[in-house]
């Protein structure tokens, strides 16, 4: 084969680096730990210089066939020689350990030299034969070399933890190398090199492994190697690239000024954002610079592209600066000044804090405030769709529970047993049948839809953690509502007051800001659209063919006007900051770059502004102390955003507000809706859900559109079959093991694959447990039966399946890996089978989002987590239904074992269909439990010791580790918790 040849003048030489952890790679994962030393080198190998006098042959071609002393031969007819000098050809092989080599030549058509049937004997070193006669020297010494081709070959093993890497290689027309190939030596950190003579040919292909059978073999298509300087990294070949090790000039370039700087003031409260600054390795933070007031000049580090500056003195002007600081310390020019004055300091400042504790331990009850409970009819609005809708006839506005309808009952739900509630977007809501909240038009204000004296959305933090009780708070990043977004852009529509559209298009109110709450007195309706639509065509239009006839009709026979509505392939928005298209392909790219319905005006979430604008609003609500973010349509916005921008940002600020223990368990959880039953979103991992819970895996290119579009392409091509895996929800045997969130994201999950298989518990279980080691950490997923959009197996209606079935599917919920989470009115199976949605197309009362209020009237108060010391009227009717004591039961449960909030778990040695053991230990904490729901189960290779069952008290000793449970019924379950507590609550009836 090849020496290692130190490059020479005047000589073209082929340099390949291969990052490896790629496709095609057998028996090593692509995650394993990356190792930060230099590689250990390949075994020391024996090579020969082969020379061949080729005067007296006259043959055109001369190739080598050999075999190294205890070796295999070559294939026939070998490989091919070099030029080397006048009347001589070369082949420089490896023999590994071998101290010599069997050899023939031959001329690739048929005629050999085989030393007269003997082969030739060769040693090490340089070797020549000359007419049947083997001598050791160099016959070009002193000479001009023939010039020829080499390829240095770096190839990175880092990712994959290789002691020993080699290369098998066929030079184009040549042969291949013997089985592993040659080995290569360490050549800087977490690089491998080899050198390689090609001769005349041009290419090679290659392989790569380790020695021991695991390959890197290009998904089975080899990589094909040039002349000239290459690399190959994650699979793509570049030619003429630099040398890997070649030693990194020390960076002494500075990052450009920021540019784009505005302060606005809020109260005592400046918000500023700028445009990110670039830098040729990379901006790391800023440095911002207060200036005015009585404190002097401040700095502050920040590490997003937007700082809130709080408790600012009143009336008082402040001026600010911003420098980019890159990794090596090196300093922009400041930015531009920009100066805001700060107003008078609000009369009761926010005094929200989160609260801080592992959000495992918190069961979710999920309401739509709008439609949970009423506590202020003032603030009850039916919007323009009240009639057609159909709530008119049943005197039930869309806009009818509030929050001081959801503080009164606060009781009710911590009676339940829940300590955490998630509630549907809070921010000022624009379109004409906007309850649920997800059609966001002033993302830094609180809708007053649902606001009171006395019952602002700060009072409902600061009352539920008063109670020792967590809210979510339900955040929009992906889209505004179909009018655009207040302080970012939103757009004038063509429309008229004419005979047919009088009754749409609101009159004109010069100086009138909406809010959603002002009603019109002459027409007794709230302002809606009339600061939003023109006659005449305005200034600065984008939008194609402003008012002119489409020539379609609207449902009503209405003519319909181009421009009318929102839509992002007319130019109505723009392109820096909305998407441009419809989606065409939902588990395409494009989903994540288009707009999802005419309502939902869908953020260009890659640009600086919208970025801006966005976390700008979102850092309002974590200074108010909520204590997490569900996260809509987080599907929709490419993972590297979230993992540079939106992530970072939420991290960030609950740190810098409230401490680093509060940012460690503040709760991010998105929706990445994967409507299907697989483990990976009909193939996509950037449609499934597991994949967002992952940081990203290589560096992509500095704008972020360009990264998302890599990224998407970079993780399609690993497939489903090179995600990264762990066992961080698995005990391993029957001990629990520190989990590595060394790679976690930020984002957890709602747990798709289960809410689509609870049509049947057995089936949400058996699926749940087989998408478990792709997730960064699944005890941290959300998990429900049905929401305010789906059932199981996507089904338009509420859960019908029948009260032992909602029964054993919580049995399994508040006793499984994850957090149990419950669709407000399921403890009563409240609408069940009647359609979830159906718009203004029918009324609210009979769907899935009807109003709750009736069934928790009257008075309720909890003494604890699901203790009611007293309860009367509806409410307390409500509080006796089956499904109701069986959940607050269960909480009693979960909160009683600690394995059964923050555990591992596993199934081995366990026998039976919904049967599994879990644990956690932490410091003097160490919990066991044994869990089967509603079918027996046997538990081999456990503990010896006592288990008392939590449900019935039941206590087993356990002296051979094994434990059999007869069958506890549908619904049921049973919990032996090691040296456990006791039997916990009383019976009821389905834990009994």
């Amino acid at each position: 084969m090849s020496r290692t040849p130190l490059p020479r003048p005047g000589r073209p030489v082929a340099v390949l680096a291969v990052a490896a952890g790629l496709f095609g790679l057998l028996a090593a994962p692509p995650d394993a730990p990356s190792p930060r030393t230099v590689p250990a080198a390949a075994v020391a190998e024996n090579t020969a210089t082969v020379f061949y006098w080729t005067k007296t042959k006259n043959w055109t071609a001369h190739n080598l066939h050999y075999a190294p002393d205890g070796g295999s031969w070559t294939a026939v007819p070998g490989v091919a020689m070099e030029p080397a000098c006048t009347d001589w050809v070369k082949r420089t092989v490896s023999l590994g350990t071998a101290a010599g080599l069997q050899a023939t030549f031959n001329n690739g058509s048929g005629t050999w030299d085989n030393n007269g049937g003997r082969n030739y004997a060769l040693g090490t070193g340089n070797i020549t034969v000359k007419d049947g006669v083997v001598a050791h020297s160099d016959p070009c010494a002193g000479t001009t070399p023939t010039p020829g081709a080499e390829a240095t070959v770096y190839y990175s093993a880092e990712a994959l933890g290789w002691s020993t890497a080699n290369i098998h290689y066929q030079p184009a027309g040549g042969a291949w190398t013997a089985v592993p190939g040659v080995g290569m030596q360490a050549a800087c950190a977490g690089w491998w090199k080899r050198e390689i003579d090609l001769g005349t040919a041009a290419s090679l292909k290659a392989a790569f492994n380790n020695g021991n059978g695991t390959w890197d073999n290009n998904a089975g298509s080899d990589y094909t190697i040039g002349t000239g300087v290459s690399t190959v990294r994650n699979r793509v070949v570049t030619a003429n690239a630099a040398d890997p090790c070649a030693a990194t000039p020390p960076d002494t370039q500075a990052p450009t000024a920021p540019g784009g700087v505005t302060a606005t003031a809020d109260g005592v409260s400046v918000l500023l954002s700028w445009d990110p600054a670039t830098d040729d390795r990379g901006v790391t933070k800023y440095q911002v610079t207060r200036a005015g007031g009585s404190g002097g000049s401040v700095v502050t580090d920040v590490g997003s592209t937007v700082f809130s500056d709080t408790n600012l003195a009143e009336r008082t002007a402040y001026t600010y600066t911003v420098k980019a600081v890159d990794a090596a310390g090196n300093v922009s020019a400041a930015s531009a000044p920009a100066t805001a004055t700060t107003g008078d300091r609000p009369a009761t400042p926010a005094t929200g804090r989160p609260l801080g504790t592992d959000p495992r331990k918190d069961p979710i009850y999920f309401v739509l405030t709008a439609r949970f409970n009423d506590g202020d009819p003032s603030n009850n609005r039916g919007g323009s769709q009240h009639v057609k809708s159909g709530n008119a006839a049943n005197d039930d506005p869309m806009f009818r529970g509030d929050f001081k309808g959801l503080i009164q009952k606060l009781d009710y739900v911590k009676g339940l047993g829940f300590s955490a509630i998630w509630v549907t977007p809070v921010v000022l809501n624009r379109s004409d049948y906007d309850y649920h909240g997800y059609h966001g038009y002033d993302f830094y204000k609180v809708d007053p839809r649902l606001e009171s004296a006395g019952a602002s959305y700060q009072d409902l933090i600061d009352a539920a953690h008063a109670k020792g009780m967590k809210i979510y708070q339900d955040v929009v990043y992906n889209h505004s509502s179909r009018w655009g977004a207040k302080g970012l852009f939103v757009p004038t529509v063509y429309g008229v007051r004419d005979s047919q559209w009088s009754w749409y298009y609101d009159e004109k109110q010069p100086g009138f800001e909406y809010d959603g709450l002002t009603v019109d007195a002459k027409t007794g309706k709230s302002y809606y659209n009339g600061d939003l639509w023109s006659t005449a065509e305005p200034t600065g239009n984008t939008c194609v063919d402003w008012g002119k006839p489409t020539g379609g009709k609207s449902a009503e026979g209405y003519t319909v006007y181009n421009c009318q509505w929102p839509s992002p392939t007319s130019g109505m928005f723009p392109k820096a900051l909305y998407h441009q298209c419809w989606i065409g392909n939902w588990e395409g790219e494009d989903s994540r770059s288009c707009w999802l319905h005419e309502d939902l005006a869908d953020f260009n979430t890659e640009n600086p502004a919208v970025q801006n604008y966005l976390i700008g609003a979102f850092d309002k609500y974590i200074d108010m102390g909520v204590d997490g973010f569900r996260v809509d349509t987080a599907v929709h916005i490419p993972r590297t955003t979230w993992n540079r921008r939106f992530l970072p940002a939420v991290q960030d600020r609950v740190a810098q507000r409230h401490g680093a223990e509060a940012a460690k368990n503040f709760f991010v959880f998105g929706e990445v809706a994967a409507f299907v039953n697989d483990k990976w979103n009909r193939g996509s991992v950037n449609h499934s859900a597991q994949f967002y819970t992952w940081k990203e895996r290589k560096e992509y290119d500095a704008d972020d559109t360009k990264a998302a579009l890599e990224m998407y392409d970079y993780e399609q091509q690993q497939g489903t079959g090179n995600q990264p895996t762990s066992t961080n929800a698995f005990l391993n045997g029957n001990s629990y093991h520190t989990p590595d969130h060394s790679r976690f994201s930020g984002m957890n999950v709602i747990d798709m694959r289960m809410h689509m298989n609870f049509g049947d518990a057995q089936n949400a279980f058996s699926n749940g447990k087989d998408s478990d080691d792709s997730y960064n950490d699944a005890t941290y997923n959300v998990v429900y039966v049905d929401s305010h959009d789906y059932g199981p197996n996507k089904s338009s209606e509420r859960y019908a399946g029948g009260t032992d079935a909602w029964a054993e599917n919580m049995s399994l919920m508040w006793t499984f890996r994850g957090i149990p989470t419950l669709y407000y009115g399921s403890e009563i199976e409240f609408q069940k089978g009647k359609k979830i949605d159906c718009g203004p197309g029918c009324p609210l009362a009979t769907t899935g989002r009807a109003y709750f209020g009736d069934h928790v009237a009257g008075s309720v108060t909890a003494s604890d987590f699901s203790q009611v010391s007293s309860a009367s009227g509806a409410v307390a009717t409500t509080l006796q239904q089956p499904l109701v004591r069986h959940v607050q039961r269960l909480n009693q449960i979960r909160r009683a074992i600690p394995a059964l909030q923050t555990g591992q778990y596993s199934t081995e040695g366990v026998s039976g269909g919904m049967a599994f053991k879990r644990r956690y230990t932490s410091g003097s904490t160490d919990s066991f439990a044994l869990v089967t729901v509603s079918g027996g189960a046997s538990f081999t290779g456990i503990p010896n010791g006592t288990y008392t069952d939590a449900v019935s008290g039941d206590v087993r000793t356990v002296t051979a580790g094994t434990l059999s449970v007869a069958a506890p019924g549908k619904g049921n379950l049973r919990v032996y918790v090691l040296n456990g507590p006791g039997r916990i609550g009383t019976a009821g009836p389905y834990l009994k």
